[in-house]
């Protein structure tokens, strides 16, 4: 039979075949080959008498990241709060980018709306094809919305620790999973990590949530060439203006008849995307294509 797994601890793979989770263990040939079994990867099992399997073969993946360990993610919640910590516009551009990259689609959303006003942080990405949301997993408020995105897909949530990514699915889902939250510690302006492993939790609107340990940040991928390559494909806003520059190698980083700077100079691409853009590809920049390492893309 295939299943998902769902859940990998200590070399036990728990794969979830409609309702029922068995229990696993791995062919020796995956780590001769040098394969790594993801959560999230569909998995040929055999079962025994007993009920325990045995993961026959990984079948091929749509997308897969190294860290966290996570295959066939269909959307990527890039959780921001109003304070403790505030939003990071950097790294919020970082993990859309990289989401597209791997071909997640990214939803962004704002929390603890009941803190303060999102609106000039909105503003910024209504000029982006990004779904955003603006919710308070305290009052509620926007929850109903966000719950929308969940229905019939396998989604992960990131974000810096203390911004509520917990408290969002509890808020959602209540006690279906009963997640672990932590207070923010005052000195550092950070969440205690309250999830020790990454695991994916069936729900009731058809699909699975990931729930994964300390997940602020996709690996970054400063050694793939091909992610540099693809940047600029990576801010979906810059689609529209780069057949108006003048050449075909442009960078949109400081060449005349840019037109991408144009589109930055008239407002229709925000500042802080393109300032974003330029620290991404300032760490890229000297990368040559045979340094490249291997791509977690598939």
């Amino acid at each position: 039979m295939v299943g998902r797994i769902i859940k990998a601890i200590s070399g036990f793979y728990y794969v979830a075949d409609g309702d029922t989770v068995y229990e696993c263990k791995a062919r020796g040939n995956f780590r001769r080959q040098g394969i790594q079994l993801l959560v999230g990867d569909f998995a040929e099992i055999t079962v025994n008498s007993n009920g325990y399997g045995v993961v026959e073969e990984i079948k091929p993946r749509r997308n897969s990241l190294k860290r966290p360990a996570l295959a066939n993610i269909d959307k990527l919640f890039i959780v921001s709060s109003h304070s403790t910590p505030s939003p990071d516009l950097l790294m919020i551009d970082r993990l859309t980018a990289l989401a597209n990259y791997h071909g997640i689609e990214p939803v962004i959303v704002f929390n603890k709306a009941d803190m303060g006003d999102f609106s000039q942080f909105v503003d910024i990405y209504k000029k982006t094809d990004f779904r955003t949301y603006t919710v308070s997993a305290l009052t509620g408020e926007g929850i109903d919305n966000l719950k929308s995105e969940l229905v019939g897909c396998v989604s992960a949530f990131s974000g810096n620790s203390g911004v509520g990514k917990s408290s969002i699915l509890n808020a959602i889902f209540g006690d279906l999973f009963n997640l672990a939250t932590g207070e923010v510690s005052d000195k550092l302006g950070r969440g205690r990590h309250t999830t020790r492993h990454t695991e994916l939790y069936r729900h009731n609107m058809d699909g699975f949530v990931a729930d994964t340990p300390g997940f602020s940040s996709i690996e970054s991928e400063d050694g793939n060439y091909d992610f540099k390559e693809h940047l600029a494909e990576c801010f979906p806003e810059f689609t529209d203006f780069t057949t108006d520059c003048k050449f075909s190698s442009c960078t949109h980083t400081c060449e005349k008849g840019c037109g991408v700077l144009s589109a930055v100079e008239n407002g229709k691409i925000p500042v802080s995307r393109h300032n974003s853009y330029l620290s991404i590809f300032e760490e890229l920049k000297d990368l040559k294509e045979w340094n490249t390492k291997n791509s977690s893309k598939k």
